[in-house]
């Protein structure tokens, strides 16, 4: 059921992602970084098929619709658990967000000093940001991780609590950190659905998207930087057509981890497994089983709408969409209510020209937000000077006048006989 409800709102900001796939390039003749999260069990990768009633070896898991958050499969998917490196997908959103990710900077000795997977880094060394969320991406760095850390809030622990803050705006409740890593601290875990919820967010982003779905990057940085080569530890890029990331993780407390995402014929797909020992079948299988299970419901946008103008010859501007809308993956048991609200200011000002953005459509689903759509100005506005106004107002007087004197309402021909 699609209802249509356009009201005026607040005007906010467009993230829309679209299905990106993963591009391994060329090697050339430098340093190839890898991880010791890559653990080489390839050889025990089933052919994934359809399968009636789906098992997993892990001990939390889910599959959830990417753009609306709809739970697909579900096993233990609340319990919070420890998620290893998977932590860094909240590290790099920050950092990214953070801006200035191509300036180059020395790296903090001592955030540098930690054991586990690492992209490399030694003291003295020049980075960027960007480089450092490929590093934690990638090979899953952890010095990477703390450097980044530094570099945006000046110290480890307030890093973690710029982390919880933003974890607390997304509404995940069972999750909580202490490190950028993922290395354990007390406290420190999520659940996999909240994994789940993380990784569509930081998806919207489209540098983030970009990183993830890489098999390899080649970058410069060290003292003084050189190009080298980082290697992704997800193999499940290029063992599942169409997944496009997103981060493994591993310690001994945690087992192995794993958050994915994957599109097939428009259909978007998050999937966490948590503590699974057999991580790249599961995640295959889910998507085998959940991609049956969804369908894609292209936006049915209102084409008559108008914003409120001022300054103009018109008290009304048409707005539209454009084209090239992109799909929505809903349960293929039922979309539920859509509606429409558009976000916009109180007033539109003249001039304008067609094509200007000037607010969005916000799409929801069953009250829940799952998409901003900009609209545009379908036409021009010109701009009417103020002594045509005045000269405008002084003409619609007069003309009010008239017609109160010849519908006997003036004051002044009250009483004449």
């Amino acid at each position: 059921m699609k209802k249509f409800a356009v009201i005026p709102a607040v005007l906010c900001c467009l993230a829309v992602a679209d299905c990106i796939p993963a591009h391994a390039e060329d090697i050339e003749n430098t340093e190839i970084i890898d991880s010791i999260e890559n653990i080489d069990d390839t050889e025990n990768v089933e052919t994934a098929g359809n399968v009636g009633n789906i098992e997993v070896s892990a001990k939390a898991a889910v599959v959830i619709s990417a753009d609306t958050g709809e739970i697909i499969y579900s096993h233990n998917s609340s319990e919070k658990l420890p998620m290893a490196s998977t932590t860094k997908i909240m590290s790099v959103l920050l950092t990214l967000e953070s801006g200035g990710l191509d300036i180059p900077f020395v790296v903090d000795s001592d955030a540098i000093r930690v054991e586990g997977s690492s992209m490399g880094l030694q003291e003295g060394d020049t980075v960027t940001k960007y480089a450092l969320c490929c590093g934690m991406l990638l090979p899953s760095g952890n010095d990477a991780a703390n450097a980044a850390a530094v570099a945006v809030a000046g110290s480890i622990e307030k890093f973690a609590d710029m982390m919880n803050k933003r974890a607390q705006e997304l509404g995940l409740s069972k999750t909580y950190f202490v490190t950028p890593s993922g290395l354990e601290g007390t406290g420190h875990g999520s659940s996999a659905e909240d994994m789940a919820v993380l990784a569509a967010e930081a998806l919207k982003n489209k540098t983030f998207r970009e990183i993830c779905s890489s098999e390899t990057i080649k970058l410069e940085f060290g003292n003084p930087p050189f190009p080298r080569w980082l290697k992704n530890t997800n193999k499940l890029l290029s063992l599942y057509s169409g997944t496009y990331g997103v981060k493994t993780g591993f310690t001994d407390e945690a087992g192995r981890c794993l958050v994915s995402a994957c599109c097939r014929d428009g259909k978007n797909l998050v999937c966490v497994t948590l503590n699974d020992p057999n991580d790249w079948n599961d995640h295959m299988n889910l998507y085998d089983f959940c991609f049956n299970r969804v369908e894609t419901v292209i936006p049915d946008i209102p084409q008559d709408l108008q914003l409120d103008l001022a300054g103009s010859y018109s008290d009304k501007i048409n707005v539209t969409a454009g084209g090239g809308i992109a799909g929505i993956t809903i349960g293929a048991d039922g979309c539920g209510d859509l509606t429409y609200t558009v976000s916009a200011p109180p007033f539109v000002y003249a001039p304008v020209s067609a094509g200007d953005e000037l607010a969005e459509l916000i799409i929801s689903l069953n009250g829940r937000e799952i998409r901003r759509i900009p609209l545009y100005a379908a036409e021009n506005a010109e701009y009417k000077p103020a002594e045509e106004k005045k000269k405008k107002n002084i003409a619609d007087k007069f003309i009010s006048k008239v017609k109160d004197i010849f519908n006997g309402k003036d004051k002044n021909t009250e009483n004449d006989c």
